[in-house]
């Protein structure tokens, strides 16, 4: 079984340390002393907690989509070049790249600091894990 320690959880939610201690305390969350002595938590705990407390914004497009993995993020960066641009998102602390044509770009009105959806719908997700583990 998997297990993280409390300093892994937090930068795999996003919050501080404490915030994860806060949560232990308060028994939203359940750890356990490994055999070095370290506070714990175990990988599918963590994942169901996440899964839980996920929030994501508010889609700002209020549209159906077939796709499910659409995230909310700002624009920080569009690079114009001929025909095609580059638009960087930032969702959450995942950066989104994606390449346009210069019209789509134009069309949508994609500047740093507008607001934008990135959609993703495909049919191979590559999955990595660290080595060494199982």
């Amino acid at each position: 079984m998997t297990t993280l320690r409390i300093k892994d959880a937090a930068a795999l939610l996003g919050v501080s340390d404490d915030t994860v201690r806060r949560w232990i305390d308060a028994g939203n969350l359940t750890a356990e002393k490994d055999d070095a002595g370290r506070m714990v938590i175990a990988g599918e705990q963590l994942a169901a907690f996440a899964r839980e407390h996920a929030a994501a914004p508010p889609d700002p497009l209020g549209i159906a989509s077939s796709a499910r993995n659409r995230m909310v993020g700002l624009v920080t960066d569009v690079t114009v070049d001929g025909v095609m641009a580059e638009v960087q998102l930032q969702c959450g602390p995942f950066t989104m790249v994606s390449l346009m044509s210069r019209r789509s770009a134009e069309e949508l009105g994609l500047a740093p600091g507008s607001l934008a959806v990135a959609v993703v719908k495909a049919t191979n997700v590559i999955v990595e894990t660290p080595r060494g583990t199982s």
